[in-house]
């Protein structure tokens, strides 16, 4: 798939896998883990910017414990429409935008946010666009954290990444994000596994 496909096919996405979908969900341990480490490293003011934020169940999970400055991205402009529904609180109180990242993150100030977090969301950033992930590190002053799918060594994409589709469906790109933001200035302070993902914080300089 080249990147237009890649992106064309979130901001379609419906059933499984679509906001909707994640919001009945509603936080989880991925969301007690976000909150962890930016309570930790940042401080209740901090301001939070979630990329791939869907219907927003993790920065619903960060609001309802004390944290008020929040924004996300997200390329499925339904995403929003159903935070609306299921998180209006979120809707109300913080800043949303529709697109993709690469054409969002680039407009934000140097520095814009105090931190900065994915979950399953750069693992389908396209080898042609991992320019992004420079732009991720100048946005964020103090802590980066990926929630990410880093795979078990198939097959190496064209930028070193690991390939596997979902459904034969959709491509994973499994990057080791240690590698990724430490040749970018940052400093890995927390590294969990889970069943599913691997857990990193990183700071930056």
């Amino acid at each position: 798939m080249d990147p237009d496909e890649v992106r064309d096919d979130w901001a379609q996405r419906e059933g499984e896998f679509s906001p909707r979908y994640y919001a009945h969900k509603g936080p989880d341990d991925t969301s007690d883990a976000l909150l962890s480490a930016i309570e930790f490293y940042t401080s209740s003011d901090a301001r939070v910017l979630e990329v791939g934020c869907g219907s927003g169940r993790h920065l619903e999970h960060l609001r309802r414990n004390g944290f008020d400055h929040l924004a996300g991205v997200d390329i499925n402009e339904e995403s929003f429409a159903v935070m609306d529904e299921e998180f209006p609180a979120l809707a109300d109180s913080g800043t949303f935008h529709v697109g993709a990242i690469e054409d969002v993150v680039p407009e934000f100030d140097d520095d814009a946010f105090d931190a900065v977090y994915s979950v399953e969301t750069l693992q389908h950033v396209h080898p042609d666009d991992t320019w992004v992930f420079e732009e991720l590190v100048r946005v964020c002053s103090t802590l980066l954290v990926t929630v990410e799918n880093e795979g078990n060594g198939a097959k190496r994409g064209r930028d070193g990444a690991e390939v596997s589709y979902v459904n034969d469906e959709f491509p994973l790109y499994h990057r080791n994000w240690k590698d990724v933001f430490s040749a970018l200035g940052g400093v890995q302070v927390v590294k969990e596994p889970t069943k599913r993902d691997t857990i990193r914080a990183f700071k930056l300089p």
